[in-house]
């Protein structure tokens, strides 16, 4: 008997190590109307958003009590139905709704449990989604905008280039401290890519570099279609004043702001207009000369 008992010892033990090792997904309903839209699902139990969000968060506490490795993927109706239409699944079932996640977690905008509260962890899995699709588009543009008739050149791969080349010359020309830019592009859908950078008194600046090429993407799109974006660069030192510079993008140029433009662009909500207070300890100044060798050629 105390043999039988040592052996089932043994057992549950390694049960509970094998469930630290196996990898859990989670598909999360972040936005309102994706939830009331899986609500029209007989197997969806759930029927108060905020309710759901609270079970949803038990259920990644518990999981993460158990010692495993959680991943919290944005789940869309909308494209869960088309995944189901390709597969030949049932919508309206739990397995579908779980091969789906498993999907989600390998391929779709995800992030990894470590214990965030709700209130954070929502808005980060948004975000995530959010540069993923932005990365995404500005890509898929790119690559379909083809050759220079005149030049023969990829159009999409120089203005990637040319990015580059502008985002160097806005570090270069920023100096040491932590710096944050941000690039806005209006194309069919507005386009927004920030970058966040650290440049030490020695040495080359220091950024994520899949951030780096999302910001450099964006900016391409600007270049390649000439269209009229924005770009702003806040600089923190310690023991100074915020700078904040600002360059109107132009026909694949950067053409600096003057201080009055760059503190009237920062102080303004961008999308009712109003003005916004200014920011104490912050010195709005004009955007320095960004001049590559190689000007931007205009390209049919």
């Amino acid at each position: 008997m105390a043999h039988t008992d040592r052996t089932d010892r043994t057992t549950i033990a390694q049960r509970k190590a094998l469930h630290r090792e196996v990898s859990t997904a989670v598909g999360l309903l972040a936005d309102p109307a994706d939830f009331d839209a899986m609500r029209r699902y007989r197997t969806f139990v759930f029927r108060d958003h905020q309710s759901y969000l609270r079970q949803i968060e038990c259920l990644l506490q518990h999981l993460a009590a158990r010692g495993g490795h959680t991943t919290v993927a944005l789940f869309d109706p909308e494209d869960y139905a088309d995944y189901c239409a390709r597969a030949g699944l049932d919508p309206d079932t739990a397995a579908g709704r779980s091969r789906y996640t498993a999907q989600l977690a390998a391929t779709g905008p995800h992030i990894p449990y470590t214990g965030q509260p709700m209130d954070r962890l929502v808005p980060l899995l948004v975000d995530t989604a959010v540069r993923r699709a932005t990365w995404e588009y500005a890509t898929t543009l790119l690559t379909g905008l083809g050759t220079c008739a005149d030049c023969g050149q990829d159009i999409g791969d120089a203005a990637f280039d040319q990015a580059g080349r502008l985002l160097g010359l806005l570090l270069d020309g920023a100096g040491p401290g932590v710096h944050h830019l941000v690039c806005s592009v209006p194309a069919d859908e507005q386009l927004l890519a920030a970058l966040h950078t650290e440049h030490p008194p020695a040495g080359p600046p220091g950024y994520d570099t899949a951030e780096g090429a999302r910001f450099t993407a964006v900016l391409a799109v600007g270049i390649a279609l000439e269209i009229t974006g924005g770009v702003v660069l806040r600089t923190s030192t310690p023991e100074q004043p915020d700078r904040v510079h600002g360059w109107r993008l132009d026909r694949g140029t950067l053409h600096p702001l003057t201080a009055a433009e760059v503190f009237n662009a920062y102080c303004t909500d961008a999308d009712t207009g109003e003005p916004i207070p200014p920011e104490s300890h912050v010195d709005y100044r004009p955007g320095f000369p960004v001049a590559p060798d190689d000007p931007w050629p205009a390209h049919p």
